[in-house]
């Protein structure tokens, strides 16, 4: 995996793999042991899956949103090429444009 350079991200990617750890050990659970339907740990079961789901949901949400803002584009036609913002990948950084400075050339 890609480390994150943002925090936030980062962990989000930590909380969705635990989240979906979690869920699958509960359904696990759910299936090799049984449940009563009229149990009352039955109801707690189903609220702590409902929760497990809208938390993975919702870091699912801020990974997608910042991978759409960050990531290149995968492909490579001219199309798909035109309509990618490539302000961010430039070669050079700021600093480098305002100095005047380049990469040494590879030889």
């Amino acid at each position: 995996m890609v480390a994150d350079s943002d925090s936030n991200i980062a962990w989000h990617r930590v909380q969705l793999k635990k989240n979906r750890a979690e869920l699958k050990a509960l359904e696990t659970a759910r299936f090799t042991m049984g449940e009563i339907a009229s149990s009352k740990r039955n109801g707690q079961t189903q609220k702590a899956v409902a929760e497990i789901k809208r938390k993975i949901a919702q870091s699912e949400r801020v990974i997608a949103d910042y991978d759409k803002r960050t990531r290149r584009p995968l492909a490579t036609d001219l199309q798909s090429l035109s309509k990618g913002s490539w302000s961010h990948w430039d070669a050079y950084t700021q600093q480098q444009r305002k100095t005047g400075q380049r990469s040494p050339e590879r030889g």
